[in-house]
């Protein structure tokens, strides 16, 4: 799969996407207790870092 197909990029965005959501729902998971008391700001911070390292790593180890 070429890194400049379609495909590749589908695949890298859904990996990225459950990347993000797992890892939000980690970092609410450690005690963040009530809407108005989660950081959002660290909740997107760590979440999107997760996600972008995600894409990065897809991007380094991609199959040919």
């Amino acid at each position: 799969m070429k890194i400049f197909s379609i495909e590749f990029w589908s695949y890298a965005g859904e990996r990225a996407i459950k990347t993000v959501a797992q890892s939000a729902i980690a970092v609410l998971g450690t005690g963040s207790i009530g809407l108005f008391a989660i950081d959002w700001a660290g909740l997107a911070s760590v979440s999107l870092g997760a996600g972008l390292l995600s894409i990065l790593t897809s991007v380094a180890f991609k199959k040919d």
